[in-house]
């Protein structure tokens, strides 16, 4: 309604000043059209009609009512030409009739166009966030809803986890190393994955709900890729890592570690080393600047299939057999949850290659810059 009120406005400013030079015969009458299209563009359907109803009411008082443009005298002799001047006179007026005709339709043209075309470019930038808006709720719903399953699985797996803990832990007793040394090893094995399983329950029950500043540590970005890589390397001892670390100059870099991004680029991790072999291992790249860091974790397996690489990180998928598939689905919510952004897709000469973003905390300079 402001809106309307406002255009009301400029209709009737534009009355008067049509009032003052010519009324409906000014060339210029058609700019009436102007508040028209933006009511029909940016406001609901009635108020185009209201406008419509008022633009043309103007239109109509002006043919009876208005103040005449003044006589614009032709530039010739009149005595020479007293024959003429009845002729050229209207020659001249229709003339220049023509004339304002034509340049209003040409103005006309190009300011309806412009005025549409920023009209229609801003409306195409709002449903687009608006269709970004909506496919982050659903995807933080579905973020949420793996959360509330996870949770309940890992109140579920604590009771039957533990007694197989305490099994094999009996077990490795009854069976020590220097009788059965192969056995031993493998329940030794068995163990230690089953307190790793353990330590994951255990700090999944204890980071629930956490906001991301309890959750997260300011450190710095190389020792944070140091801990990212270790913790990796603990997991996957044998797996060959190929790292790429560019530097940039000036203060060191800081950011806020949460665990949940370093599970995030630990799962990563874990599929490149999983699709690679064992002989050519996985790329991890790391550069950044003073805002951002990007990070290329690159594996040479087969790469990701056609179909599967339009849906990744859209909805739970998998291509492992014995997968869930809500390790890449979690590490691109997680990923955008943080401000990054993420990218994955094949490299020509083999392989499949993730490509992300992570914002950096401001330096003490920038901070004292702004």
């Amino acid at each position: 309604m402001e809106i309307f009120a406002q255009l009301s406005l400029d209709v009737i400013g534009i009355t008067l000043l049509l009032y003052l030079t010519g009324g409906a015969t000014n060339p210029i009458i058609w700019i009436f059209l102007l508040p028209l299209i933006l009511t029909a563009i940016i406001l609901p359907h009635d108020y185009t009609w209201y406008m419509v109803i008022l633009t043309t009411s103007m239109y109509t008082f002006l043919i009876g009512f208005h103040i005449p443009l003044p006589a614009i005298e032709p530039s010739f002799d009149p005595h020479e030409f007293a024959q003429k001047v009845p002729l050229q006179t209207d020659m001249y007026y229709f003339n220049l009739h023509m004339f304002g005709m034509w340049f209003g339709f040409v103005f006309s043209a190009g300011l309806v166009a412009y005025f549409v075309v920023e009209l229609s470019k801003t409306l195409k930038e709002r449903e687009r966030k608006l269709a970004e808006a909506r496919e982050l709720a659903l995807r933080d719903e579905r973020a949420i809803a793996l959360g509330t399953l996870a949770a309940s699985a890992a109140h579920d797996m604590s009771t039957p986890l533990g007694t197989i803990a305490i099994l094999a832990h009996e077990l490795r007793m009854d069976y020590p190393e220097h009788r059965l040394p192969e056995l031993h090893q493998k329940l030794q094995i068995i163990e230690d994955q089953i307190n790793r399983c353990k330590k994951a329950l255990s700090v999944m029950s204890s980071s629930a709900g956490k906001l991301r500043a309890e959750s997260g540590q300011i450190m710095p970005l190389v020792a944070y890729l140091d801990e990212v890589i270790n913790q990796w390397r603990a997991q996957q001892p044998g797996i060959k890592l190929n790292l790429f670390v560019a530097a940039a100059e000036g203060p060191p870099a800081q950011i806020l570690a949460e665990h949940s991004m370093t599970l995030a680029l630990i799962n990563i991790l874990n599929n490149a080393a999983e699709a690679s072999p064992p002989n050519k291992g996985v790329d991890f790249h790391a550069s950044w600047d003073e805002q951002q860091v990007m990070i290329k974790i690159r594996d040479y397996g087969r790469g990701i299939a056609p179909g599967i690489a339009k849906i990744v990180g859209k909805t739970p998928v998998s291509t492992k057999q014995q997968g869930l598939g809500v390790g890449l689905f979690l590490t691109f919510t997680t990923i955008k949850r943080l401000g990054g952004k993420i990218n994955i897709f094949n490299k020509e000469d083999g392989g499949a290659c993730v490509e992300l973003t992570l914002p950096l905390l401001p330096t003490d300079s920038e901070t004292h810059h702004e």
